[in-house]
């Protein structure tokens, strides 16, 4: 009695196996495990420009008549981001995964505007320290997009497949659930217009 208890608990174990393998459960979860894989890369150089920041303010600021406002923005837009998280689950969440997109895409956009402003400050671009860390803030920049573009390519196949046959049921049963894209933001193609021609400004009140 007990040989046929087990028999039939190593069938019935041998059945779950081949049922959750048909349906796609483990291909789901390998394609969940990548997209997570994804995004802790896009977060390792979000972290990378943050600790960058501290050292280009202090930089700048060494120049007293730079534009304070850029500095001030780009500051607190830092302290924003440093207090958004997103956990594995948030990937799911429309809401907090645009807040922390647009928060990302705003700190870019005021970074940008700083270097296009040192553009008039020919001691500050002349600075070792200066141009050392902006070299890596573009290069980080760079990496940004790259692996913002893995994680959207993740997210695709992910979602994809949650939404095909079989695995859809698989999906639905086991909490498979979509995730967010990162999205191009408005005007995240232009360069910046910063006008340095104070003098024209003047001569034409």
């Amino acid at each position: 009695m007990h040989k046929i208890k087990n028999l039939f608990n190593i069938a019935l174990f041998s059945i779950i196996l081949f049922t959750f393998s048909g349906c796609g459960y483990n291909s789901l979860v390998g394609l969940d495990e990548t997209v997570n894989q994804a995004w802790a890369q896009v977060e390792n150089q979000y972290q990378r420009r943050a600790d960058l920041i501290p050292n280009l303010v202090k930089t700048v600021q060494g120049y007293a008549d730079f534009e304070k406002g850029v500095l001030v923005e780009v500051t607190e837009l830092r302290s924003q981001v440093g207090q958004m998280k997103l956990s594995a689950d948030d990937l799911e969440d429309e809401e907090k995964f645009k807040k922390f997109q647009e928060a990302q895409d705003k700190l870019s956009g005021a970074l940008s505007r700083l270097l296009v402003v040192a553009e008039n400050y020919p001691q500050l671009k002349a600075n070792e320290n200066f141009l050392q860390l902006q070299a890596q803030l573009e290069g980080t920049e760079n990496r940004i997009a790259v692996e913002r573009k893995k994680f959207n390519e993740a997210v695709q196949e992910y979602n994809t497949a949650i939404r095909k046959f079989p695995t859809l049921i698989t999906a639905k049963i086991f909490g498979f659930k979509e995730k967010q894209y990162f999205k191009s933001a408005p005007g995240t193609d232009k360069v910046p217009d910063v006008n340095f021609d104070f003098d024209k400004k003047k001569d034409s009140k």
